[in-house]
């Protein structure tokens, strides 16, 4: 799915905007068509509905930010030993093999569904990301022949350049809520 789809946007917005969208597309046409297309407004509405109930079955799911707070504050009091470990649980839990990786350019390769993904995350708590960290993970990925990476960010910033870098060689960066919410256990 694109990024900025109008279903894409809408999974990311609160799920009573899909339905109240949903619901002023069935009340127009309900006003507006002859009585023979009336129904038309509640069928032409149906995948709004549907992206409205998966929005919220997602957010009624997600973590609540005070857990999500608590757990970036925890995080960034780890040292490295407790925070691979915990990764490596969190990954385990959800259902991935994980395998460490010793060396400078990763630090952990996890498959999933069939997916090897190469992460590099001792530099969590780095007080700036630059392109030189990412361009190790892209060598890494080059080298094992992988065509996906993460970088972890639990602190500090990110540069323009090192952004650019994993975007255009596919390494996802999981910085702030996102790392909180991969380390909370799965609901």
């Amino acid at each position: 799915m694109a990024e900025n789809s109008l279903f894409a946007i809408l999974l990311r917005s609160p799920w009573w905007v899909s339905m109240l969208l949903a619901g002023s597309i069935t009340a127009v046409v309900a006003l507006l068509a002859p009585s023979e297309f009336k129904y038309l407004g509640a069928f032409g509405a149906l995948p709004l509905y549907g992206v409205g109930c998966v929005a919220a079955w997602r957010q009624w799911h997600a973590p609540s930010a005070a857990a999500l707070a608590a757990q970036g504050t925890a995080l960034r009091a780890m040292a490295w030993r407790e925070f691979s470990a915990t990764l490596e649980q969190a990954w385990q839990a959800r259902g991935a093999s994980v395998q460490r990786i010793t060396g400078l350019e990763a630090d952990f390769c996890v498959q999933t569904g069939g997916r090897s993904i190469l992460v590099s995350a001792r530099r969590w708590k780095a007080a700036s990301h630059g392109a030189d960290a990412i361009g190790h993970l892209v060598a890494a990925m080059r080298k094992r022949g992988l065509h996906e990476g993460q970088y972890l960010v639990a602190h500090g910033t990110v540069s323009d350049a090192a952004r650019a870098l994993a975007r255009d060689e596919g390494v996802v960066l999981v910085e702030g809520d996102a790392l909180a919410r991969l380390l909370l256990p799965p609901r």
